[in-house]
């Protein structure tokens, strides 16, 4: 098989997709301690992947890895047909963790522009299409009537949702998100899970680290059950039963818990009050 047929997929409907992300026996760690090893996937361009267990499993290590900001302990890991951290421009990282706006005097528009530094860098100049962007992410994440606000005086939710839209200013062609709905009550979830769907459906793919189960059930074709070791790894019809969540987290769900909806692509051209109708229309169960 030649380099291009490798780096292809079919997908359900025919079409041939692009592989963003592969990873072939690979093992993710520090120097002297290995974490987890024998991870195997393919995330194909337009799907989502969910790496789901408790603190400490691995899955920011993972995360971490993907992004290029620590190497892989061994194995065959690649994004976008190279080496983790060549392809920076096209990828949006959202860790658990921001100092910045604490350290600066920062608005909440200021932290959401930050999300096209990767494209200009620090002192390019943004034009017309770049601002629009910024508009349409703080809008997204319902925090545009905050965009002159200071990072520090919003609450923790409202931080959360600043992050997000940062992420989706930047149209990156790979999200990679830890924790992203840690904060978000649960109109800022479902503004997530529609902001994520939607990134989707425009051809970007997601690798997002969570403890929720059945939040990233609606969103993700993949799901990854880390507990130090790789204990499932498929569709979330298959990976998600009594005995891989016993193993991974030592509970087990109830068989009458309920389901949240699968999300789809919208068709046609939505207008901006459909769009707002879908959202807060469409019923989630969260935990």
């Amino acid at each position: 098989m030649n380099n291009a047929a490798a780096d292809m997929t079919t997908s359900q409907a025919g079409s041939i997709k692009p592989i963003f992300a592969r990873a072939k026996n690979v093992t993710v760690g520090y120097p002297g301690e290995i974490i987890v090893e024998g991870i195997n996937f393919e995330l194909p361009q337009g799907q989502a992947m969910a790496l789901i267990g408790t603190n400490g499993s691995g899955k920011t290590t993972l995360l971490k890895t993907s992004v290029g900001l620590i190497p892989p302990l061994g194995g065959d890991l690649t994004v976008f047909n190279t080496k983790p951290g060549n392809s920076a421009r096209r990828i949006a990282y959202l860790g658990q963790f921001h100092n910045a706006g604490f350290i600066l005097p920062l608005r909440a528009l200021d932290v959401v522009r930050m999300g096209r530094f990767p494209l200009h860098g620090l002192v390019g100049k943004m034009n017309a299409a770049d601002n629009e962007m910024v508009k349409s992410a703080m809008h997204t994440m319902g925090i545009e009537k905050q965009a002159d606000t200071p990072l520090r005086f919003l609450s923790g939710g409202q931080q959360q949702r600043v992050y997000l839209a940062q992420v989706l200013a930047h149209h990156a062609d790979l999200l990679v998100l830890d924790e992203p709905t840690s904060g978000l009550d649960a109109a800022g979830r479902e503004l997530y899970l529609h902001a994520m769907n939607d990134e989707m459906c425009r051809g970007a793919s997601i690798i997002v680290a969570t403890h929720d189960i059945q939040e990233e059930a609606a969103l993700c074709q993949q799901i990854m059950l880390l507990a130090h070791k790789v204990v499932a790894f498929g569709p979330p019809q298959q990976v998600l039963n009594s005995e891989t969540l016993l193993e991974t987290f030592g509970i087990v769900i109830g068989k009458d818990q309920k389901r949240p909806a699968v999300l789809e692509c919208a068709h046609g051209h939505d207008t901006e009050p459909a769009i707002q109708a879908k959202v807060k229309g469409r019923k989630f169960w969260m935990r």
